[in-house]
């Protein structure tokens, strides 16, 4: 394995926030959506995702899959992130600057993984 250490850091980010889906499951309770259903499972099933996507990252059988499966997993979680900007209730407290700072982010997040293919 001979991969740039920024790829291991990448993997890492994920593996660590798919963990504190189920750490810290509250959180991310907050900010869902009430149009989505059966929240529970959709922040356990995310918190897998994350988790697989960054293991998928450390092997290059699986690193094209877990790539395009993060840019698609970002773009489903641009769906939180505007539903955030919807209301105070919904922003959960956070600042609205740092709730539209996290929109490029999620983007720049997409190219990250993207450079990689």
């Amino acid at each position: 394995m001979n991969n740039p250490w920024h790829l291991y850091l990448m993997a890492a980010i994920y593996v660590l926030a798919g963990l504190i889906h189920f750490i810290k499951p509250k959180i991310y309770l907050r900010i869902m959506p009430r149009y989505l259903p059966s929240h529970k499972l959709l922040v356990a099933l995310s918190g897998i995702a994350e988790i697989v996507v960054g293991i998928g990252l450390c092997f290059e059988e699986t690193r094209t899959i877990a790539i395009y499966a993060i840019i698609s997993m970002l773009a489903v979680f641009l769906l939180v992130h505007f539903y955030m900007l919807s209301s105070e209730k919904a922003g959960a407290g956070i600042p609205k600057w740092l709730l539209l700072l996290r929109i490029p982010l999620q983007f720049g997040l997409m190219y990250w993984a993207w450079v990689y293919l």
